[in-house]
């Protein structure tokens, strides 16, 4: 019985880890992103693209209010796959850690330190006990005088650095159109329909509502930009044909 008991406790238990060195609350904060919708990000030097699939739960919902992009500062934005609640809390963090920033130090925030600050706050939550993991990861893009970033950040704590990635159900499908036809040297429109392409082909159920959403941050003006719902519409069809 006492075997039982503490087999449990590697199960329910935040601090403990289990016989083969596994904190499986983590691993089913990791379950959670990969029930999300997908989410897509890349890196180019034209600057970056986020894009997300969202769907309506009802007609009578807001088709213009984005759940899962997110401004953080006027350069970087984040897209989110999981618990939309978790991510609304950790970008809320990012967005005052990078006026904190600024005032402090003069220069706004990189993406890199953005991602850094979130992937600390998400480690914390794997060693109190009384707290659970957050369930949710992120793509943290921006552009700077370091160039066009995109990092990615998971419940466990692990900041990673891509030049083109996704997360969330259809990821896998998101990541072989990624693979096959990514280059750093797009156009921003190219990896525009690139994102779009990765999305479609992801999607499990064409006959099922959702739309897409885009931003883009461009080099040329390091201003986090929603594109606006015709022309995602516009580049679907072109992302569709392609």
């Amino acid at each position: 019985m006492a075997a039982l008991g503490m087999a449990g406790a590697y199960d329910r238990a935040i601090t403990v880890f289990s016989p083969q060195g596994r904190l499986y609350q983590v691993e089913y904060a990791l379950e959670t992103v990969k029930s999300g919708s997908t989410v897509v990000g890349v890196a180019v030097n034209e600057g970056i693209v986020l894009a997300v699939e969202e769907r309506a739960f009802s007609k009578l919902q807001n088709p213009n209010y984005s759940q899962k992009l997110f401004q953080i500062d006027e350069h970087i934005g984040a897209a989110s796959s999981g618990l939309i609640s978790d991510a609304r809390i950790l970008v809320d963090s990012a967005r005052v850690y990078a006026q904190i920033y600024r005032l402090t130090y003069d220069v706004p925030p990189s993406a890199e330190v953005i991602a850094k600050r979130i992937g600390d706050t998400m480690q914390l939550y794997t060693q109190h006990a009384g707290v659970r993991p957050f369930g949710v990861a992120l793509l943290i893009g921006g552009v700077g005088d370091d160039g066009s970033r995109l990092f990615y950040t998971e419940p466990s704590g692990v900041v990673m650095e891509y030049t083109g990635w996704s997360i969330g159900r259809g990821s896998e499908k998101a990541r072989e159109i990624l693979e096959a036809q990514y280059s750093s040297d797009l156009t921003l429109e190219e990896a525009e329909i690139l994102c779009l392409k990765a999305l479609l082909q992801s999607v499990e159920k064409s006959e099922e509502r959702w739309t897409a959403k885009l931003v883009t941050i461009p080099a040329s003006t390091r201003l986090y930009t929603p594109v606006p719902a015709a022309e995602v519409n516009a580049l679907l069809e072109k992302a569709q044909k392609s």
